[in-house]
């Protein structure tokens, strides 16, 4: 079965108690935060008070993506709003081997984040490190974009040489994902299916969820 973490930005930001109860009762796995800054990616979401504001409503761990250009400098105060996995992109980091170390430090799970138009070979320092790799099926940034097949090879590149190194990083997969999408990204060695719009905007969101868990 797969790890399902609606994407919260697609969540109805009026309602967000609301939609949140509706996950945790639909089993989703994981709550998914898109952090962006206006500066590494071109839209600006949400941030620090608003995660710390919504902790109390939801028992589900908060996995929150820094799509942002100094994660150095706000990963700690992130994981004290509540997060539980943080991850980031190696490139806007001045030291992302110390970033994630001071990540796990705290008790948060550590992640990095392969861009869509960034070669997957990129992650390659940092496997011996981290706990898990967030693969972009679309550009960073933006929402209802379609999904990029070119992300399922990183996805199987990713397994492979995990499994050839005696390592087992947790694989993510963002952008685009539906029940079509997330079965090749689930064939090609994907662990967590990140979605949003399939969840937020389907009819019974609770059934969108429950058939990309049974993948």
């Amino acid at each position: 079965m797969a790890v399902v973490a609606p994407s919260l930005l697609s969540a109805d930001f009026g309602n967000l108690e609301k939609e949140l109860k509706m996950l945790e009762k639909a089993k989703a796995d994981l709550i998914h935060l898109d952090v962006m800054d206006g500066a590494y990616v071109p839209n600006i979401s949400f941030g620090l008070t608003v995660i710390k504001s919504i902790r109390e409503y939801s028992k589900l761990p908060f996995d929150t993506h820094l799509m942002i250009s100094k994660p150095d400098k706000y990963a700690e105060k992130f994981i004290e709003a509540g997060s539980d996995l943080i991850t980031f992109h190696p490139e806007t980091s001045s030291n992302p081997i110390k970033l994630i170390k001071k990540i796990q430090s705290m008790g948060a799970t550590a992640g990095i984040c392969i861009n869509n138009k960034i070669p997957i070979q990129k992650a390659i320092p940092y496997m011996d490190y981290v706990d898990l790799i967030l693969v972009m099926s679309v550009d960073a940034g933006f929402g209802g974009q379609k999904f990029n097949e070119k992300a399922l090879n990183k996805v199987e590149f990713i397994e492979k040489y995990a499994e050839k190194h005696c390592l087992a990083p947790i694989i993510s997969i963002d952008g685009g994902i539906n029940d079509k999408t997330g079965k090749q990204a689930v064939l090609h060695g994907a662990d967590v299916l990140v979605a949003g719009n399939y969840i937020f905007k389907a009819k019974n969101p609770v059934k969108a969820i429950k058939s990309l868990k049974e993948l």
